[in-house]
């Protein structure tokens, strides 16, 4: 017998709740049986186009699953690297690399500045900030979770494979959690290069990518109710089937 605990974020809490729920398989037990037994034993539970990670890393429907392995079901997300530490200028690491998740809010303006170097040609900014309406109805606040080992994970990876890719010299990725007002910045990122081209280019790579595969989801209150966010679609590879849909059920 195999015993694992599986966690739930985003809008799967709603279903699952915001605790750890032990389940117990067969031994030789994928992550296509857990997720065919959460189906049976939860009817109406929406595992249709999430991704699943098993111990803070990405798994595929045919990985075997160990005693007291730690199953995150993650919907699309909607989206850092030190978790949990609230104040951007603590603890910095050196350039070329800088990813933080942060409680605290993000002055923007001292990160540019930090991140030039004599150089650099160009620094872009990719500065997400929080709108007071979204799909017609006004937005009184926004609030980020994330699976916070993963996401920093993530993060470190996305900022240094940029480096690679596109030839730059640094990379900041800063994303807020928690409780976020109208006006507030979300997520900034910097890239400072001796040439622009690939200093745009590396910006809109690291928020679109960061966007699709990086596990932070966002719940919207908007003056007549709240809602989550929906995600984009997870790149092919990441996305988990349940076997009922496999079979057009």
């Amino acid at each position: 017998m195999t015993q694992v605990r599986v966690f739930a974020f985003g809008v799967l809490k709603d279903w699952l709740g915001p605790d750890t729920v032990p389940v117990a398989l067969s031994e030789g037990a994928t992550v296509a049986d857990l997720l065919a037994k959460l189906g049976e034993d939860r009817p109406g539970l929406m595992l249709r186009g999430i991704a699943v990670s098993v111990n803070a890393e990405y798994a595929t429907a045919g990985q075997l699953l160990r005693d007291g392995d730690e199953v995150g079901l993650l919907p699309p997300v909607s989206g850092g690297a030190s978790p949990g530490e609230d104040d951007p200028g603590q603890n910095r690491v050196e350039p070329p690399v800088l990813t933080l998740l942060t409680r605290a809010p993000i002055d923007a303006q001292e990160l540019v500045t930090a991140a030039k170097q004599g150089e650099d040609g160009a620094v872009v900014v990719f500065d997400g900030i929080v709108r007071n309406n979204s799909r017609g109805r006004q937005t009184l606040h926004l609030d980020y979770e994330a699976y916070e080992e993963m996401a920093a994970k993530q993060m470190d990876e996305l900022a240094r494979e940029a480096r690679t890719r596109f030839g730059v010299r640094q990379v900041t990725i800063i994303h807020r959690l928690g409780r976020l007002l109208v006006g507030e910045t979300s997520v900034l990122i910097v890239v400072a290069s001796a040439h622009r081209g690939q200093a745009f280019e590396a910006n809109r790579w690291l928020i679109d990518t960061l966007k699709k595969t990086v596990p932070i989801w966002k719940k919207e209150t908007f003056v007549d109710g709240a809602v989550w966010a929906d995600g984009e679609s997870f790149p092919a590879g990441l996305g988990v089937t349940p076997p009922e849909a496999e079979h057009g059920l």
